[in-house]
């Protein structure tokens, strides 16, 4: 029974459409009333307008909390959380770019064009600088004879030398057997140049080695034995120093050959360059 009168009261209340407008303004003339005439109002009359009055407004709520409360029982709850809409940033204008613009110390300064040169007039060319060559391997010169008859040279700095000690290398290569045989190697002083050794590839006991300082100059001296030979090949001998703190110099650094064949004398001589 009392879910039958339930469901008729918010049946009702889905239907009713009060115009509380016109209630409102009914309830204003009732409540203000006509003017009254006699001198003595009666106390029972304007009880019973302010009563009629106040009835009005209890029924017009009555029935608006009724039909509230009925869409609110009726509407199951929402999980879904609206939110405001968010107003769009306003639209880049057509004099606006993506590209962030340069700052004032970096942005580019426009470059004025050359004015075109006067008829009859020649323009100047500007000079340039020629790109400096690639450094060729050491070829002889006039203070160099790598070659001589049938003796021929390398001179060459060892690529194991450090800041604090070096290494001058020479390759011999005879095509004949020597009888006679002399190696010099020189080694500039150019700061704190003291021996710390030196080797060949041919037999130790086949020469007399001797090594000394004179005039500026860190002497390495080889010479073949009397009796003893020198084989047809290729042979190196080497100079070990320490030297000064820091890249030496071979600029002033420099060998000699003296040999003696079945074919005569030959000599050569010249410097020490980069290993290759």
């Amino acid at each position: 029974m009392n879910e039958h009168i339930t469901r008729q009261l918010r049946e009702a209340a889905e239907a009713h459409r009060p115009d509380r407008a016109r209630m409102l303004a009914r309830v204003e003339r009732g409540a203000a009333g006509p003017a009254v005439r006699h001198r003595a109002p009666s106390f029972a009359r304007s009880w019973s307008k302010a009563a009629l009055a106040g009835l009005a407004t209890a029924g017009i709520l009555a029935t608006g909390g009724l039909a509230v409360a009925g869409i609110v029982r009726t509407q199951p709850p929402s999980g879904t959380v609206t939110t405001a809409p968010t107003t769009p940033p306003p639209a880049a204008t057509p004099s606006e770019s993506a590209t962030p613009s340069p700052t004032p110390s970096t942005a580019p300064r426009p470059v004025a064009p050359a004015p075109p040169p006067a008829p009859g007039t020649t323009t100047p060319t500007v000079p340039t600088t020629p790109a400096a060559p690639a450094t060729p391997h050491p070829t002889a010169s006039a203070s160099s004879r790598p070659q001589n008859g049938s003796l021929s040279s390398e001179g060459s700095v060892d690529p194991h030398s450090t800041v604090y000690w070096a290494q001058s290398n020479l390759v011999l290569r005879t095509s004949q057997p020597l009888t006679a045989l002399t190696v010099e190697l020189r080694i500039a002083q150019t700061g704190e140049v003291r021996d710390t050794g030196n080797w060949r590839t041919l037999p130790s006991e086949d020469f007399t080695v001797t090594v000394q300082e004179s005039g500026g100059v860190l002497l390495y001296r080889w010479v073949l034995k009397p009796g003893r030979t020198v084989p047809v090949g290729q042979h190196q001998f080497a100079g070990q120093f320490n030297h000064a703190v820091g890249v030496r110099s071979a600029a002033n650094d420099g060998y000699r050959v003296d040999a003696q064949s079945a074919g005569g004398p030959a000599s050569v001589w010249g410097g020490f360059g980069p290993a290759h």
